[in-house]
């Protein structure tokens, strides 16, 4: 069937003048942390699958088998969207599920599910965001090598010829990887993602096929897709501040932004990767071979839309010797770096920054930072906040409802700094709240709420918290209410 793209211009109150006239007001998720029914419809393994079985790898031996349960859930959750007022949901598509060995033909049972989505979701005014990466990689993919090798580039290609081919006619915006870096430095690096290696080679490696997967789909995406379709990439940017003004703290800047953020901008918006990261990582891989010709060409199809994810600004210096620093990089415990070839700098906690049950620090000014930094990095490339949010400890009170003023006063102070962002020149486009409901939150388990819905896993009960009620209306003044929180 083919359905028209519904119109996601917000409806504005008289007083809403803060954000510019179709600026997409969304939430997010991913498949595997929300999805459930591990093993339905012909879904095989991930590598989330097989790590979250691994003892000692998640919390309290979580796993994603039931999750949110919204592939049974759906309708009831594109109905609790609607009534939020939701103009736009970001959803991953689960690879083992459409393609469960990462080869060959699809599974319809799989895509079936997608397109049930997709259509609800147009049926009830909301448009539909598709990703096609979010970290789940099917296992066998994996045990033929995973990231670190090139043929899992091409495997992507295909995957994701399938999936436009049968979503392309309902979805008008896609996006081809979600925080890639996660995927390289986080699944191979440091081990605290899935598959969970400690491989510094690797990691390198795994990055430079991500682009490469990047810039095929893109070109998959392109020859597939109807003109007025949209393609973008998702990237964890890290707002990378030095802790002092000597020049050894912005050469520690200067190396965690190579690998952290450069490593991917580099090649997908500039056709070249840095030459200050190779210099600091060519004791781990020969580039010149792992690039190959006309891999840059490839990888630096242009996009329409950046996606940026932002939750906590990165704090750096040169260690001093003998001093004592807390692994404090925000993405999790672990003997290895996942910073191949600047293992040795030292990550701070700001000072005096109010904190979530992450432990990350509550900046506003590092999203605005993040923003201004891009748009005059890439001048004429629309951005979007794709990701932002918070986790705190929540609960249910005894009249059944979740109270989180905190959340709330992390989202006025994030949304204002796109606003002022937006105000001084940045091409902001749309603001994804993160994350629609609690989930599986990765190697954290069920132990940390980001949802503006609160989920009761034991019941799969779900209760608006008050910042859902909240985020509905900014969503319907099309701008910020008061300070204060009041709706």
């Amino acid at each position: 069937m083919t359905a028209v793209r519904p119109d996601i211009t917000p409806k504005q109150a008289p007083e809403a003048t803060n954000f510019p006239t179709g600026f997409m007001w969304g939430a997010a998720t991913a498949s595997y942390q929300v999805e459930g029914a591990a093993a339905e419809g012909g879904r095989t393994p991930s590598i989330w699958d097989t790590f979250s079985r691994t003892p000692g790898k998640v919390h309290n031996g979580d796993t994603g088998d039931i999750a949110a349960d919204h592939y049974h859930r759906y309708r009831d959750d594109v109905a609790l969207m609607k009534q939020l007022g939701l103009k736009a949901y970001r959803f991953s598509v689960s690879w083992s599920r459409v393609q469960p060995t990462g080869r060959g033909p699809a599974v319809e049972r799989g895509l079936d599910f997608y397109r049930k989505l997709v259509d609800e979701l147009l049926d009830a005014g909301i448009a539909p965001v598709a990703t096609l990466y979010h970290w789940d990689l099917p296992q066998e993919l994996e045990d033929a090598g995973g990231w670190p090798e090139r043929a899992t580039a091409e495997r992507f290609a295909d995957y994701a010829a399938i999936v436009s081919g049968a979503l392309g006619d309902r979805v008008g915006l896609w996006t081809t990887l979600n925080e890639p870096w996660c995927s390289a430095f986080l699944g191979y690096g440091s081990g605290v993602h899935a598959p969970g290696r400690t491989e510094p080679a690797a990691a390198l490696q795994a990055a430079h096929h991500l682009n490469l997967a990047h810039g095929r789909a893109i070109e998959v995406l392109r020859a597939q897709l109807p003109a007025a379709a949209q393609t973008s990439v998702t990237l964890n940017l890290h707002q990378v501040r030095p802790l002092t003004d000597s020049a050894a703290d912005a050469d520690a800047a200067r190396r965690i932004d190579a690998v952290g953020n450069r490593v991917f901008t580099g090649p997908m918006l500039r056709g070249e990767y840095p030459e200050d990261l190779i210099a600091d990582t060519s004791h781990l891989v020969d580039w010149s071979k792992l690039v190959q010709d006309g891999d840059l060409a490839t990888i630096s199809r242009p996009v329409d839309a950046l996606g940026i994810n932002y939750y906590t600004p990165t704090l750096v210096s040169t260690p001093v010797q003998g001093a004592d620093y807390a692994r404090s990089d925000a993405h999790g415990a672990s003997d290895h770096s996942p910073w191949p070839g600047s293992e040795g700098v030292a990550f701070h906690l700001a000072e005096g920054k109010e904190r979530t049950a992450m432990d990350w620090s509550i900046d506003p000014d590092g999203l605005y930072n993040l923003l201004m930094d891009t748009h005059r990095e890439h001048p004429g490339l629309p951005l979007m906040v794709t990701e932002n949010g918070a986790a705190f400890d929540d609960y249910v009170s005894p009249e059944g409802k979740v109270e989180d003023p905190a959340r709330i006063a992390y989202l006025h102070g994030h949304l204002d700094a796109v606003q002022r962002a937006i105000a001084d020149g940045a091409d902001v486009g749309g603001y994804f709240l993160w994350s629609l409901m609690d989930n599986f939150e990765w190697a954290y388990g069920y132990s940390k709420r980001f949802g503006a819905v609160y989920v009761d896993y034991a019941s799969q009960r779900r209760i608006p918290k008050a910042s859902a009620h909240w985020y509905s209306d900014v969503i319907r003044r099309h701008g910020l209410p008061p300070a204060d929180g009041t709706v």
